[in-house]
This record gives C-alpha cells, sequence and structure tokens, in this order.
C-alpha cells in the first residue's frame, strides 16, 4: 500500500479527502463531521525512524489502542508515531512492509476512534 492507495481507500469509505495544512507532501485525514484527525501521511526521513539509509519514507499515523500499538511496534513496519503522542498514535511504513488489508483496519479503527461521541439518552 501506498500513500495514493491510503488516498483512495479513505475517499471511497469515508468520503475524505487530504487536506494539507503545511503546504508541503504532509496530509492530514480528517472527520467531516468534526475536523478531527484520524490519519496523517507524510514523509518522514529515515533516520527518524530508526532506518538504516538516507531519504525518506511515506508513512501513515494512526490512532491506536496503546495495548495493541505496543505489541505492534515490535513488528516491521510499526514505529512510535512520529510527531505524535506516541502511547495513543502508531505511524506505519508505507513501503510493502505492512500487508495493505492490515493498514486498512487500522485506519477504520483510527477512524472509529476519533470519531464525534453519540450522546446516550437518558430516560
Amino acid at each position: 500500500m501506498n500513500r495514493q492507495d491510503v488516498f483512495d481507500y479513505v475517499k471511497t469509505k469515508y468520503g475524505t479527502d487530504p487536506d494539507y495544512p503545511w503546504f508541503d507532501a504532509n496530509a492530514v485525514l480528517r472527520h467531516k463531521s468534526n475536523s478531527k484527525w484520524y490519519g496523517l501521511v507524510m514523509e518522514v526521513g529515515r533516520g527518524k525512524l530508526g532506518l538504516l539509509g538516507d531519504g525518506m519514507v511515506d508513512a501513515v499515523t494512526v490512532k491506536c489502542d496503546p495495548m495493541l500499538g505496543g505489541m505492534l511496534r515490535m513488528r516491521e513496519g510499526f514505529h512510535p508515531a512520529y510527531h505524535m503522542n506516541k502511547e495513543q498514535w502508531l505511524t506505519i511504513r508505507l513501503d510493502g512492509s505492512v500487508p495493505g488489508e492490515e493498514i486498512k483496519k487500522l485506519i477504520d479503527f483510527s477512524y472509529d476512534l476519533t470519531a464525534a461521541k453519540k450522546k446516550s439518552k437518558k430516560k
């Protein structure tokens, strides 16, 4: 899965267009209802993710349950969130190291975690 695959997926599933608030290649994925972020697609220096070599890598950062995120960070392709709360957010490389279906599930999970809270009706 690459960045365009992520954009195509969230456009089809959630009607989300990438938002470019910094006028660079980094794009925010926001809920239409509350403008909360549920993802961040960015170019990150390899060294900032603890990878060897020079250059940049595309990645998506999503909100994640801390326990799940802790387990995933032990696997190839997953990193502590870059520039976000490292307990609640997870960065996933978009270089083929993580299967696309798994990335989609994590995007969906992030979307649900950041959705507007539904108020319960009191009787």
